[in-house]
């Protein structure tokens, strides 16, 4: 998948795509339809298959006070949609300027005169431009051919939508959002030198700061982690995951703490994924140590159960 962060010096084969246009955070199963059609059109038309879509979230610019709300940050949502099948990712630069254009310039500036698509996808929601006046009558308006891709949901009639998982993982509910997603929730970041109170313990962990991930309900989680840097077919091992702040001993921001079982290597720097599969408890403050590592035994017990097999 070629990947293009600008619209500045684009080549003739850069253009004349057909392409589909949104922000796709998650990647879920209705973005997912979204660019298989996208990908069918293209191939009828034996052209390549692009998308379009914008980082930082608009979210982050407009209301940048927010809590981290991030299903997949920009590294993982790219790993999603090269997996698709992509040929071009048009991934542009969204600040103050671009969210200024009104829709017309839009259309102007990025579509016509940069990407020239020879059609477009887009969901029935689709929205562009200043004030968000833009829609998909507005590209067919402007003479564009313009598919729209119908809302799709689950086997339960919930709507998939990136809002419906954010909620689902706020409560902790990973099984819900892994069926709106169509793959489990993860989350991926560098394993960064903690404060080794989990080592004092006797259960060292690999912390990873949240940044930008939406943080899931606080609480403690069976999951699977993977070390990314030894590649695709590395194992995936069991842990006892921490997603909280650790009441014992408080942190400012929330951060994710993965006690990997049977486990002893040195991984700081590594890239880590980690696939929480079951919410065990909530986050709690101990009367003493004793009481906390009992928990913890219990915690890894539990984790040993659930993923036994």
């Amino acid at each position: 998948m070629k990947i293009i962060k600008t619209l500045h010096n684009l080549t003739p084969d850069d253009k004349g795509c057909v392409i589909a246009i949104g922000n796709f955070d998650g990647m879920h199963r209705g973005h997912q339809a979204l660019i298989a059609r996208t990908r069918a059109i293209a191939q009828q038309k034996n052209l390549p298959c692009g998308v379009l879509t914008f980082e930082p979230h608009p979210r982050h610019l407009f209301r940048p006070d927010d809590p981290p709300f991030r299903i997949t940050p920009p590294a993982l949502k790219e790993q999603k949609i090269r997996q698709s099948g992509v040929d071009i990712l048009f991934s542009l630069t969204f600040d103050w300027d671009f969210a200024s254009q009104s829709a017309a310039d839009f259309v102007r500036h990025v579509l016509e005169d940069g990407l020239a698509p020879a059609h477009i996808v887009v969901g029935a929601d689709f929205c562009f431009g200043q004030l968000r006046k833009g829609t998909p009558q507005t590209l067919e308006q402007a003479g564009f051919d313009v598919t729209i891709a119908d809302n799709i949901a689950n086997d339960h009639q919930t709507r998939i939508s990136s809002s419906a998982i954010r909620q689902a993982l706020r409560h902790g509910d990973l099984a819900g959002a892994g069926d709106l997603l169509g793959w489990p929730w993860e989350i991926q970041g560098c394993v960064v030198q903690g404060d080794r109170r989990g080592r004092e313990l006797g259960y060292p962990t690999a912390n990873i700061a949240l940044h930008d991930t939406l943080h899931p309900a606080y609480g403690v989680y069976a999951a699977y982690v993977q070390i990314a840097d030894d590649g695709t077919d590395a194992p995936w091992m069991r842990a006892a995951v921490n997603i909280g702040i650790r009441p014992m001993f408080a942190l400012k921001t929330g951060q994710l703490e993965a006690h990997i079982l049977d486990f002893d290597r040195d991984i700081y720097g590594k890239i880590l994924r980690v696939r929480p599969v079951q919410k065990l408890r909530g986050e709690a403050k101990f009367d003493s140590l004793d009481a906390l590592i009992g928990q913890i035994a219990a915690d890894c017990a539990q984790v040993r159960k659930i993923l036994k097999k």
